[in-house]
């Protein structure tokens, strides 16, 4: 089995090394920046080179839980475990489906498809039944919380309701899965992964259910990596980019179905050209993202295999990630002001309330 040390994740320090050099040239000037730079950047790429030691050889006798195999990141990464050896617990939203039924039909007799709705306990429950009754001798290796939905619209569209719904499947649920399943992972000293998004610190227009889920996603997993690293358990943060027409995830939605779900308080208030002109903009901005979901299965696969995998996996193009891996340490006003640089900007501001 390949080892999964790629050449794109030893690049984060030495990308992180140039963040650094920018920033302290920009705040402490050249020759103070230029020593502090130059000590930071030998670290770090002394970190990125370094033997990683050895790394899971094969998935043999190891069982993995990912939730969300439907369509999507779930889908492809159960099906590459199970290819490599592993025991594959697929939880899926409905196990008749087209999606679960291929990975029976493609699987090996290790692939075990099961019904996972993560917003419900007892589906919750009887998974962790089903999964202690089939585990392998070495027992439940990881948990990866895939399972996701996301949607978008201004905040005066939206109810508490919605903002509850985003939740419920992209935070509790990861949290539902998690609670029950952590000391068998903690017995294997596994991992724990949870697909996160961009959006979990990058505050976009028309976002912000989808990104209160996931910045809230990121908490929970982050206390839980401080929690469980006193027993050997690696927990890992996917934040893949603009995947949407590799997921297929943004919910599909015409103009007229958001403007028939306004009241007729909203109607009076809002612009129907606006909705029309949203959902286009939108939708353009999804095809124009990644096609596939490649990097985002490298990125787990090294989270699942690697000696040493990263808190956070960062997968964005080559043209966007500087921004993003200095997105965190930008002033709030230069990241808001990320978009008035966009005519769609200027057109929303001139046409939502008129």
């Amino acid at each position: 089995m390949v080892e999964f040390v790629s050449s794109e994740f030893t690049m984060k320090p030495v990308l992180l090394g140039m963040t650094v050099l920018l920033v302290s040239y920009i705040c402490l000037g050249y020759h103070i920046c230029t020593c502090f730079a130059l000590v930071v950047c030998f670290v770090l790429l002394a970190n990125a080179v370094r033997q990683p030691g050895k790394g899971l050889s094969d998935g043999v006798g190891r069982a993995v839980l990912v939730t969300g195999c439907d369509s999507g990141f779930g889908h492809h990464l159960a099906k590459k475990l199970d290819s490599m050896g592993f025991t594959v617990f697929a939880g899926c939203l409905c196990p008749e489906g087209p999606g679960a039924q291929r990975l029976v039909e493609e699987g090996s007799d290790r692939m075990k498809v099961l019904q996972l709705d993560v917003t419900k306990d007892e589906h919750v429950s009887l998974a962790k039944d089903f999964v202690e009754a089939n585990l392998p001798k070495k027992g439940l290796y990881a948990v990866v919380n895939n399972a996701g939905i996301s949607d978008w619209g201004e905040t005066e569209w939206s109810s508490a309701e919605d903002f509850q719904k985003m939740a419920d499947v992209n935070l509790f649920g990861a949290i539902r899965v998690t609670i029950p399943f952590l000391s068998l992972v903690r017995a294997s000293k596994g991992r724990m992964l949870y697909v996160s998004s961009i959006f979990s610190f990058f505050n976009c227009l028309n976002m912000g259910a989808y990104s209160v889920s996931k910045r809230g996603l990121e908490a929970f997993a982050d206390c839980l990596r401080a929690e469980m690293d006193s027993f050997g358990v690696k927990v890992s943060i996917i934040q893949p980019g603009n995947f949407g027409g590799a997921t297929n995830i943004l919910r599909k939605k015409t103009p007229q179905d958001i403007w028939d779900g306004f009241d007729d308080v909203r109607k009076l208030k809002f612009n129907q050209k606006y909705v029309e002109m949203a959902c286009g903009y939108f939708e353009s901005v999804c095809a124009s993202g990644f096609k596939d979901c490649t990097l985002v299965i490298n990125a787990m696969l090294h989270a699942l295999t690697a000696p040493r995998p990263q808190s956070r996996y960062l997968i964005v193009s080559w043209t966007d990630m500087m921004f993003f891996y200095l997105c965190p340490f930008l002033p709030t006003y230069v990241t808001d002001s990320v978009f008035q640089m966009s005519p769609m900007y200027h057109r929303r501001k001139a046409m939502l309330y008129s």
